[in-house]
């Protein structure tokens, strides 16, 4: 089997968070900004639930590019965030990095699969170390992640969870609906 369409596990992996910094931020246009941010914290999280080894990088980070997205250093509290200097890195999953433009960031994933590198985006990824519905260690932790976290997917996970399987609403305060009185 092809290093391609080898099944991804949370076994055998590990995931990088390269440079998520204010100023790394403004400079991406290959994928809306909020989106990025959401896509790493959402990675995030489902690596913590599954016990993927993460690894931290920053880059100059006071004199240049600022300190970590709080939404990811919260999910590692003190976790060590190695300090580069250098300007070439590995990005992992593709919808949790951004370019200077979408050509950058086909180009650069290009370079990536010809080194032997997987694409992937979030969802699929955290769906693969969950890999079957009957491992029931992870799924609540996994269900509450994509109903926060995964847009318009979590939301129809919140949809089937409520109405098709009747649990209770994931809002602090549910939604009531009035009982409609009967003329």
């Amino acid at each position: 089997m092809s290093q391609y369409n080898k099944p991804y596990t949370a076994d055998d992996g590990v995931v990088v968070f390269i440079d998520d910094q204010p100023q790394m931020t403004f400079g991406v246009s290959s994928i809306d900004r909020a989106l990025l941010v959401n896509n790493v914290t959402l990675l995030a999280k489902a690596a913590k639930e599954y016990g993927v080894p993460v690894i931290i990088t920053a880059v100059e980070t006071e004199s240049f590019s600022g300190y970590l997205w709080p939404q990811l250093l919260d999910v590692f509290p003190g976790q060590p965030v190695i300090e580069r200097t250098s300007m070439n890195s590995w990005d992992v999953v593709e919808d949790c990095c951004g370019a200077t433009s979408p050509a950058a960031q086909e180009v650069a994933l290009s370079r990536m699969v010809q080194a032997g590198a997987t694409r992937l985006t979030t969802i699929p990824a955290l769906l693969e170390w969950q890999r079957d519905w009957a491992r029931h260690e992870h799924y609540n932790n996994l269900m509450g992640l994509l109903k926060q976290q995964a847009g318009a997917y979590g939301v129809g996970v919140e949809y089937a969870c409520t109405m098709v399987h009747h649990a209770p609403q994931s809002a602090v305060k549910p939604q009531i609906v009035p009982k409609k009185v009967a003329h």
